[in-house]
């Protein structure tokens, strides 16, 4: 029978994601009625209070993933964004790892058969999926699954554009974490190619008519295809430098802020992995490059709006210190529990910018706790925290917390004296 047509409590048909009923819910109160008379110690109830939350949160987990194939688009839309929502903000490997091909089938149902919002769900609920994972077989499975249906999409121009910008983004972040064989990799850039490609200006100064949508698509095509270049051989990269860094600079006279931006730290990126292939690496075409960067990174275009520049000149003074100044890098130092890492590259940048897309708030708990990315941006195994240590941390933050707080209230007496001071002249 499929799965559509149950009719028990965690199958089938949902009119919406409840995770509990009104038996379960009078269960529970029962269970915790007659726990008042157990004489048990506050270690084991914490420890049991601990246990039960957990097996709620799996409870609620394996609901959301039978409702997946639900009749109704708005339940699965519901199912797909609560299990992003856990993958994104916990560490669930074990009880994915023996759930991922049931999961894999839903994401390739929603995907062939859900439209724009549940298709752009269910492909970053697939890159998720291989962050949970990690890179090993099991991601491995699941990509070669889902990757022929993100290449349809993508490269179908019938597609629903939404589809098609998510399938861009994920594409890349699972070829980065599950594919197991380089050739592919380099299939994959292609397929990237043959988009941004797209929006070149070309030769003769003129623009290709294209809207926000489609841009958009592109921007995405290009911020995968140089999330791949950060894996690449350095012959591949020499390779791409010859075919695509004379061209690139074209996309910097695009009329939409974010590709202007993606192509500009693309450019940096690809410099960056340049001068790491050869340290004596020159560009044919440096000067006028050059000048192309610093007129983004002063522009005073009128018909632009204030935030779009703001945010153009802070990424293109930094792309030109990276073009001009033999790979000059703004570090950036991210801090997660007790520990902290370094951007210190625009590769690093690169892959933590894609991770982050995914994970969102929670990037600092999966740099604390996801064995897979704590090896991507080699931090070696999480770090254990004793009692003590975490209790020594909450002391210093309250301390810490008390001073500012009575030097704040000193600024404030300091300065409302001044200003009674001030009241108190007398006018002429």
């Amino acid at each position: 029978m499929p799965r559509s047509k149950k009719k028990n409590g965690r199958g089938g048909q949902h009119g919406a994601v409840q995770p509990f009923s009104d038996e379960d819910a009078s269960i529970e109160t029962l269970s915790h009625c007659s726990s008042f008379s157990d004489s048990v110690s506050v270690a084991e109830e914490g420890g049991e209070a601990e246990d039960t939350a957990q097996e709620d949160f799996q409870y609620k987990l394996k609901v959301y993933i039978d409702c997946t194939v639900d009749k109704s688009a708005k339940t699965r839309q519901g199912a797909l964004d609560g299990l992003k929502t856990a993958m994104a903000t916990k560490i669930l490997y074990e009880f994915l790892l023996e759930r991922r091909m049931t999961i894999t089938d839903s994401i390739e149902r929603c995907l062939k058969k859900g439209k724009g919002e549940e298709q752009r769900a269910a492909a970053s609920l697939a890159c998720l999926l291989c962050i949970q994972l990690g890179s090993g077989i099991e991601s491995e499975e699941v990509f070669k699954t889902l990757k022929p249906i993100f290449k349809t999409i993508l490269n179908d121009g019938t597609a629903n554009i939404q589809a098609r910008q998510a399938c861009a983004t994920s594409l890349g972040l699972c070829t980065l974490v599950a594919e197991d064989d380089i050739l592919d990799v380099y299939a994959t850039m292609e397929c990237f190619e043959s988009l941004f490609m797209r929006s070149y200006v070309r030769e003769d100064g003129s623009r290709p008519s294209l809207n926000p949508q489609t841009t958009q698509l592109h921007t995405n095509a290009l911020l995968s295809w140089a999330l791949l270049l950060t894996i690449c051989s350095a012959s591949h990269i020499t390779a791409i430098i010859h075919k695509h860094l004379a061209k690139l600079p074209r996309l910097l006279e695009s009329e939409d802020v974010n590709m202007r931006i993606a192509a500009g730290e693309t450019i940096a990126l690809l410099f960056e992995l340049a001068r790491d292939v050869d340290p004596d690496f020159d560009c044919e075409d440096w000067e006028p490059l050059c000048n192309k960067l610093n007129a983004l990174a002063t522009d005073c275009n009128k018909h632009r709006a204030k935030t779009d520049k703001r945010k153009q000149r802070s990424v293109f003074r930094d792309v030109l210190k990276a073009v001009e100044q033999d790979g000059d890098f703004q570090t950036e130092t991210i801090r997660f529990g007790t520990e902290r890492m370094v951007i210190d590259s625009w590769v690093r940048k690169r892959t933590y910018d894609a991770f982050r897309e995914f994970v969102g708030s929670g990037m600092n708990f999966h740099l604390q706790a996801n064995e897979f990315i704590r090896d991507v941006f080699g931090l070696g195994p999480p770090v254990l925290i004793d009692s003590a240590a975490l209790k020594a941390m909450k002391s210093s933050r309250l301390e810490r917390h008390l001073y500012n707080a009575a030097a704040f209230k000193a600024r404030t007496k300091a300065r409302n004296k001044f200003r009674d001071k001030r009241v108190d002249v007398g006018e002429f």
